[in-house]
C-alpha cells in the first residue's frame, strides 16, 4: 500500500488536486465557520443540509440531493459515467450534519488569531468543509477514478441520532420513510470524516446499547402508603447492582456499563408511580455487548424482584418497562485490510504517525454490514469538544485534507 499511495502522490491529477485543496485553505475555513453558524442539532439538520446540497452542486457534484430522512448525496462518475447508474460499487466519503446542542444554544462562530471558536466547529463543521473541498478537489483536478464516489453528509450521528442517518444510507429502510433510494450496489469502503486531528485511524467500532428503564407502581403517601413497592427503591437496587458487576473479563475487549441518568417522583412526600434510569452498554466486541446485554436485563429484573419480595401483603407488585433508545453496532475493519493501510500508509506518507483507535462514528454501521469502513480527522487541532467553548486551529489542516483525498484515491483506484 506504500507504493500505492506513493504512486498517487507522483500522480499529475493527485497532484492537482491536493495543489488546489493547499491553495484553498481559507476558502475551507470560511466554509466551515459559515457552516457551523448554521444550527443543526440531532433530528433538526434541514438548514444545514440544504447548504451542504448547494455547496454540493456548486462544486461540480452530480444527481445532489436530499434523501428522505435529510442525507444528502452528491456524486463523482466513475470512469464508466454517473455513480448512481454504472453499477459499480462506490467509496463513499461521508461527513455528519449534526451536533449535540440544541436550539437554544448561540452557534456563532468567533475568529481569534488562528482559532475559530463555536459549539460545533469541530465536530462536525470541519468534517463537513473538508468533505466539500475534497469533492471540489477531485472535481476540479478531474481525477480518474475507476469506481463512482459518493459523497454523503449524514443525519443524526450524535447521541439520540443513533446513526439514523447511515443506517438509512447503507439499508435503505427507516420507519417513516417508505420509498427508500437506496445504493445500487453496496460501498467497496466507506470512510467517515469526523472532527479534527491527523493521528487517529478509527477501524474498530465501538458499540452501544442504550436503555430507558422504569419502574412502576401504585404509589401513595410517604406515611399512609409507606410498605408498599417503591419504584425508587427498585432504581436504586438496580444502580447498586449494576455498580457491583464485575469489569470486563478479560481486560480485552473492553465492555462497560454505565448509569448516566435517573429520576423520578412528584414530591416529597409522595412515593413515587414511577422512578427511571438510563443506561449506556458499550464494548468493540459484539458478542461481549450481546453477554453484557443479557447480564443488565438479568440484573434489572432482580431489583423488580427484590422490591416486589419486600412490599406489604395484598399491595401490587411493581412492573419493569425497558425501551431500547440506542442500538449502534460493533466490529472491527482489520488492520490487515487495504482500506486501514491506505490510511496507515498516508499518513507515513505526510510525515505523521498512526493511532489505530476505537470510537462510535458513521463507520459503526458499514463495519457491521460487512463493508470496509473507517473514520478519520479531518486536519488540524480542536479541543472542548461538546462543549460551547468548542475551539478548532487549522494547523497542518490541509494535510488532513490531502489524507482524505489519498485514501479515497486509493480506494477509488484512480488510473
Amino acid at each position: 500500500m506504500d507504493q500505492t499511495i506513493s504512486r498517487l502522490l507522483a500522480h499529475e491529477r493527485i497532484r492537482a488536486a491536493r495543489h488546489h485543496l493547499e491553495r484553498t485553505e481559507e476558502i475551507t475555513l470560511a466554509r466551515q465557520a459559515a457552516l457551523s453558524a448554521v444550527p443543526a442539532p440531532t433530528g433538526a439538520e434541514g438548514r444545514r443540509a440544504a447548504r451542504v446540497a448547494e455547496l454540493f452542486r456548486e462544486v461540480g457534484l452530480q444527481d445532489v440531493l436530499i434523501d428522505e430522512v435529510g442525507n444528502v448525496r452528491g456524486w463523482t462518475a466513475g470512469a464508466g459515467g454517473s455513480g448512481k447508474r454504472d453499477g459499480a460499487g462506490p467509496v463513499v466519503l461521508a461527513a455528519h450534519l449534526d451536533t449535540v446542542f440544541g436550539p437554544d444554544v448561540n452557534v456563532a462562530v468567533e475568529r481569534r488569531g488562528r482559532r475559530l471558536r463555536g459549539p460545533g466547529i469541530s465536530d462536525n463543521a470541519r468534517g463537513l468543509a473538508a468533505l466539500v473541498a475534497v469533492a471540489e478537489a477531485v472535481v476540479a483536478a478531474r481525477v480518474p477514478a475507476a469506481r463512482p464516489i459518493l459523497f454523503a453528509a449524514t443525519v443524526g450521528e450524535e447521541g439520540s441520532g443513533d446513526l439514523r442517518g447511515v443506517k438509512y444510507l447503507l439499508n435503505g429502510k427507516d420507519v417513516g420513510a417508505p420509498h427508500a433510494v437506496p445504493l445500487q450496489q453496496p460501498p467497496i469502503a466507506f470512510i467517515a470524516l469526523d472532527g479534527a486531528g491527523l493521528e487517529r485511524v478509527v477501524h474498530r467500532a465501538l458499540g452501544s446499547k442504550r436503555y430507558h428503564v422504569t419502574y412502576r407502581g401504585p404509589g401513595g403517601h410517604s406515611w399512609a402508603a409507606f410498605g408498599v413497592a417503591n419504584p425508587a427503591n427498585a432504581v436504586g437496587r438496580a444502580v447498586a447492582l449494576l455498580a457491583d458487576l464485575p469489569p470486563s473479563s478479560p481486560p480485552a475487549p473492553r465492555t462497560t456499563c454505565a448509569v448516566v441518568r435517573l429520576g423520578g417522583g412528584t414530591g416529597l412526600n409522595s412515593i413515587p408511580q414511577d422512578a427511571w434510569l438510563d443506561l449506556d452498554l458499550r464494548s468493540e466486541d459484539p458478542k461481549a455487548l450481546a453477554a453484557l446485554d443479557a447480564t443488565v436485563r438479568a440484573t434489572l429484573e432482580r431489583a423488580l424482584g427484590d422490591e416486589n419480595h419486600r412490599r406489604a401483603a395484598a399491595t401490587a407488585p411493581l412492573t419493569l418497562e425497558r425501551q431500547l433508545v440506542g442500538d449502534r453496532p460493533s466490529g472491527v475493519t482489520p488492520r490487515a485490510h487495504p482500506l486501514v493501510r491506505a490510511a496507515v500508509a498516508a499518513n507515513r506518507a505526510l510525515g505523521r504517525d498512526a493511532e489505530l483507535a476505537s470510537a462510535s462514528t458513521d463507520a459503526n454501521v458499514p463495519i457491521a454490514l460487512g463493508v470496509a469502513a473507517i473514520a478519520l480527522g479531518a486536519g488540524g487541532q480542536a479541543g472542548d469538544a461538546h462543549l460551547a467553548t468548542e475551539w478548532y486551529e487549522n494547523t497542518d489542516g490541509a494535510l488532513g485534507l490531502v489524507r482524505a483525498l489519498l485514501v479515497t484515491a486509493a480506494m477509488a483506484d484512480v488510473v
